[in-house]
């Protein structure tokens, strides 16, 4: 026997315990599940902190060790997003086989080059757009208000990424969003380029008349669950949203150190930490990725629940209008065995400025009252424009 001081690298077998573990919305059995268990974890992608890689916007960093974070869970969290969407949230990964094509479009996504969609270049740059500087820290909130504008330019996932502002989902401008059709005004022009990037312009087409009728959902709900705690009462309500089978997890986490929640077990939450430097990775020339370092091949980290920093973003994806209004009719349920986090209504409350004012308007007045209710750590948060 031997004792290994606790830091961040050193990883904790999962417990044995009757608790039920709770996975993106799936339940396992810690005592008789384990191999599931951590296979499921494996499968999900992995972001972390890179080096050697091309400097961001030419001349900048190399690296984004010490502040790309809260940026590469937004990544994890987007990156289960698109596994869900392309691969199904079933497929499960194994170190040393070839990859479907769709797995590797997946990752070719997030590389660290300025031409992938959602590369800690594209997200990094996306924000000096609206005024953070690069290697700034970025709050949940922030980072969701840049995939969401990134998202657009996907032409292949075809996603609809929508940020619910003043705690309040409305049903009415998703059902919106997801069916452009049923709003002439709200069809969208795919922005001109778009399907040169990422290399993969074929895509572009394949997915079209599968997405016809309803663009895929990414939902993002940045949360403020206390002031510098979170609040016990929503203890309940957050651990029910990784029970939803359309959840995406949580990104969150200590002012200055984000984490990828991604489940629950008793009182504590597993997470995906992407505070570990890896060397940054290029595609061989048969476009297949080098993939290993993608995948945390360890026990995740756990957490008690009450260490969780108030400020977070819960993220939720419906493939289908059934599977959003199935998510809709949980919520409803869900919201009474604690406090709401959220609330859920049909239409625009008259009080609520609408979704697209507050995209289009930059200097939208009530910024500095959104600013502290979403994101205190976050000072230089601004309503992003389109």
């Amino acid at each position: 026997y031997f004792y290994l001081p606790t830091h961040t690298f050193t990883f904790e077998d999962f417990p044995e315990t009757s608790e039920p573990v709770w996975i993106l919305g799936k339940e396992y059995n810690a005592l008789t599940e384990k191999d599931e268990i951590l296979s499921d974890v494996t499968s999900r992608l992995w972001f972390t902190y890179r080096k050697n890689f091309p400097p961001i916007g030419g001349t900048g960093p190399t690296s984004d060790t010490g502040w790309g974070c809260m940026l590469r869970c937004g990544q994890m969290i987007l990156g289960e997003a698109l596994v869900c969407r392309h691969v199904g949230r079933d497929w499960r990964w194994a170190r040393g086989q070839r990859q479907r094509e769709e797995y590797i479009s997946i990752l070719n996504a997030f590389i660290d080059k300025k031409d992938s969609y959602y590369s800690i270049h594209q997200i990094a740059q996306m924000g000096v757009g609206e005024g953070k500087p690069i290697g700034q820290w970025y709050g949940p909130n922030t980072v969701a208000q840049v995939l969401k504008k990134l998202a657009v330019f996907d032409t292949w996932s075809r996603l609809v990424v929508h940020v619910a502002m003043d705690n309040t989902v409305v049903i009415e401008d998703i059902k919106r969003l997801c069916m452009p059709w049923l709003d002439a005004a709200g069809a969208c022009c795919e922005p001109d380029g778009a399907g040169e990037l990422n290399g993969c312009p074929q895509g572009a087409c394949a997915l079209e008349e599968e997405t016809a009728l309803w663009k895929p959902l990414v939902l993002l709900i940045p949360l403020r669950l206390g002031l510098s705690d979170i609040n016990e009462a929503y203890i309940e309500t957050l651990k029910q949203c990784f029970m939803l089978p359309q959840s995406l997890g949580v990104i969150g986490g200590k002012p200055n150190s984000a984490h990828y929640f991604i489940g629950y077990v008793g009182e504590e939450l597993i997470y995906l930490d992407p505070h570990t430097t890896q060397p940054a990775v290029d595609p061989c020339e048969d476009s297949q990725v080098p993939d290993e370092t993608y995948h945390c091949q360890h026990p995740p980290c756990r957490m008690h629940i009450c260490e969780l920093d108030p400020s977070i973003a819960a993220g939720f994806f419906c493939r289908t209008e059934d599977e959003f209004d199935d998510w809709c009719m949980r919520i409803r349920r869900v919201r009474f065995r604690g406090l709401p986090m959220f609330e859920l209504v049909d239409s625009q409350p008259s009080h609520m400025v609408s979704v697209d004012a507050l995209n289009l308007t930059p200097d939208f007045s009530d910024s500095d009252r959104l600013e502290r209710f979403f994101d205190s750590e976050d000072e230089e948060f601004e309503i992003l424009s389109l």
